[in-house]
């Protein structure tokens, strides 16, 4: 099976990548008074945990290997 070969380079790829690159998230606060609005915006980079990176890596050359094995 080719794409479970595939499938599990992409999920291997996403678990290193989440590993380096941070997320981005915005949070914006205040209040609007007709059309007057007043608000604090703060912006925030968060990494994903390394669990779920690990989890992603192992599921990724799992997946990889089932897919070698099959064919």
């Amino acid at each position: 099976m080719k794409a479970l070969l595939w499938i599990g380079l992409v999920v291997l790829i996403l678990g290193v990548v989440s590993l380096l690159v941070p997320i981005p998230r915005t949070e914006r606060e205040g209040f609007k008074a007709g059309g007057v609005s007043i608000g604090v915006e703060t912006r925030t980079e968060e990494k994903v945990s390394p669990i779920v990176s690990a989890v992603l890596i192992l599921g990724g050359a799992g997946l990889m290997i089932a897919g070698r094995k099959r064919t």
